[in-house]
């Protein structure tokens, strides 16, 4: 071969430190795959069964490692396909590059109606991407790929996207004199303000309830500990969002859910929110309501800290540098002691141990998987539940679906996450409805090997839509499921498995699940389950009715 635009993306994708790619070939791809055919010694490449399946893996390659996931698929409908996923990625704060060739760049914007075209791919290519480029020339494609990866790497974790002409790909260009390893990591942060730092920790020295809201943020910019620092210096409790997971382990006495931050958050007189949009699920509000309480934002992204949300002091920067130069700052006390943290966590504890079987069957799971494994959640009965039930010991050991709530996409995303994580053990749920969506990835698990097993909750029902229909209309309709027999499926496609229909079966099926060295598929026949949804988010979802919820240990106001 000559010195191809498809050498010169493989050799930039090399010299980027790009160690694994999730593509599937097509011919706009096909000089782009003979290269990375004779640098298979230097980069993997993973074909799935769909191509809404490489964005989804490079999300869970991303959120498993912190390392970025690369995605590539053939543009118009390749690139339609593959949007699902790159809008959790976004939605997620995870870092995918995402590739994509056009059609040949003398057509482009032409309407000549050539193979795969489509009107303005690029438009939506920039709708879900925080920096897109198009590819000028065959002799761009290296600089176009380096700047990428710089803005990748830059910022908020979200992903980027490059189009390559696929004629560029074929063209004849000279060889990148720079062929050596780039320097990917993250570049320095600015600091943050030092009069914002200071008026942040006057404020939380002077509450009489601190309280700290983790979110996401933590997690991508590696502040823990720095985190947990903070927390212990005012022995404040911390409330973790669902992407803030795991952000402070879930042993640790002042490590609380949604559910126990309803409490603390009922009694705080500042509270400090890091790394978190902040935002209702469903309306254009905060997460919690404003009025007396003062706020403190640190966020990376400006956008994240504007209307509805009204802080008094705002810190612009990323939360591990922010976190650790503020615990420096604040007055060493305990806001909270180790007892009454845990009568709150305890407090929580005993409102999820009512909903059953979900809790049960997440007891279950957390028995049975390795401290270090992942667990990847879906949107089922038993996942809602999960999101604040499920206990999280260390970062990047949870993945949620983010605010997209993209039904289908636990399965290929643990995928990608066990390719990642490498050895690592990943449990993925998902609910029959959800599965469907990618069940065909049961070929991928069992191709490459990996190390997934999946747990898929049979009710025979879109179980969720199901309830909201009947509790709202009194009704069902198009809820009702025709599923095939998940146990031949799995023997077709050579993956092992086994049916259970109880939380210790289940719990026993997991830990001899971690036995195999690839993929197992455990079906869990379920029937209809109550509700969670009262007890999900630091405020329950409006319309959704729920008992009273018993006094928290705050209440009785002792502890001030």
């Amino acid at each position: 071969m000559t010195h191809t635009g498809g050498k010169a993306l493989t050799e930039g994708l090399i010299r980027n430190g790009i160690e694994d790619i999730f593509m599937i070939p097509g011919i706009q791809l096909d000089w782009a795959v003979e290269a990375l055919r004779l640098q298979s010694d230097n980069i993997r490449f993973f074909t799935p069964r769909h191509e809404q399946s490489t964005t989804y893996m490079a999300d869970g390659y991303y959120r498993a490692t912190g390392k970025p996931g690369t995605a590539m698929v053939v543009p118009g409908p390749g690139a339609l396909n593959a949007a699902a996923g790159l809008a959790t990625a976004y939605a997620s704060n995870s870092q995918v590059l995402f590739i994509t060739p056009q059609i040949c760049s003398a057509a482009i914007g032409k309407g000549y109606g050539l193979l795969h075209e489509i009107k303005d791919q690029s438009g939506f290519i920039q709708g879900l991407t925080k920096w897109h480029q198009m590819v000028e020339s065959p002799q761009g494609i290296g600089s176009t790929l380096d700047a990428a990866m710089d803005a990748l790497l830059s910022g908020r974790p979200r992903p980027v996207g490059v189009e390559i002409p696929h004629d560029f790909l074929e063209a004849e260009v000279t060889p990148d004199s720079s062929t050596s390893l780039r320097n990917t990591q993250l570049p320095s942060i600015e600091a943050p303000d030092p009069r914002a730092l200071e008026a942040a920790a006057n404020l939380l020295n002077k509450a009489k309830l601190p309280v700290i809201y983790a979110g996401g943020g933590v997690i991508s910019s590696g502040a823990s500990q720095a985190l947990q620092a903070l927390a212990e210096a005012m022995g404040a409790p911390v409330v973790m969002s669902d992407n803030g997971r795991g952000a402070l382990s879930d042993r640790h006495p002042l490590a609380m859910n949604s559910l126990a931050g309803r409490a603390v958050f009922q009694h705080a007189d500042v509270v400090l929110v890091v790394g978190s949009r902040f935002i209702d699920a469903l309306s254009p509000t905060p997460s919690w309501p404003t009025a007396g309480l003062r706020f403190i934002h640190i966020n990376i992204d400006a956008d994240d800290v504007s209307p509805p949300r009204a802080p008094e002091v705002t810190l612009i920067s990323d939360a591990h540098t922010t976190l650790e130069a503020l615990s420096t700052l604040v007055n060493k006390r305990t806001v909270l002691s180790t007892t009454l943290a845990k009568n709150i966590k305890d407090w929580a504890q005993a409102q999820i141990d009512t909903i059953t079987p979900q809790a049960l069957y997440i007891k279950s799971m957390r028995n049975a998987l390795p401290e270090d494994g992942i667990f990847v959640n879906e949107l089922t009965q038993v996942g809602y539940l999960a999101r604040i039930a499920f206990p999280v010991y260390t970062p990047r050991t949870y993945i949620g679906p983010g605010y997209q709530g993209t039904l289908g996409y636990g399965f290929p995303t643990a995928l990608g996450a066990a390719v990642g994580a490498k050895n690592k053990r990943v449990l993925s749920i998902t609910g029959d409805g959800g599965f469907g969506w990618n069940m065909q990835e049961l070929a991928t698990a069992a191709r490459y090997q990996l190390p997934v097993t999946l747990v898929v909750f049979n009710d025979g029902h879109y179980g969720n839509v199901r309830a909201i229909q009947q509790r709202v209309f009194g009704a069902q309709v198009a809820v009702e499921l025709q599923n095939p027999d998940f146990q031949l499926l799995a023997k077709a496609f050579g993956v092992p498995s086994t049916c259970v229909d109880n939380p210790q079966a289940l719990e026993a099926a997991i830990r001899e699940s971690l036995t195999e060295n690839g993929p197992v598929l455990i079906e869990v026949k379920v029937s209809e389950m109550p509700s969670p949804w009262h007890l999900l988010r630091l405020q329950p979802m409006k319309g959704v009715s729920a008992p009273p919820a018993p006094a928290s240990p705050l209440d009785s106001g002792e502890w001030l």
